[in-house]
């Protein structure tokens, strides 16, 4: 079970991180697939860097929260 919630954390942060970054306007990835009207974010985006800190901060505590447990027992 902590190997899972460590896994989950990682990629939180890793898509979190993403997400930060795409909303601060200092990366922009291509749609790599469409269902609907995909159209690139340009600029930066608030909700987007919202999103994605709120996914890094969620990561970074389930982590540190699974390795805490880990070193005390």
């Amino acid at each position: 079970m902590k190997m899972m919630t460590l896994a989950i954390g990682a990629i939180c942060v890793s898509l979190g991180g993403l997400w930060l970054l795409q909303g601060l306007g200092v990366i922009h990835v291509r749609p790599i697939l469409c269902f609907a009207d995909c159209a690139p974010i340009q600029g930066s985006s608030a909700g987007w860097a919202i999103v994605g800190l709120l996914l890094v901060a969620a990561g970074v505590t389930a982590i540190f929260l699974t390795l805490k447990g880990r070193a005390w027992r």
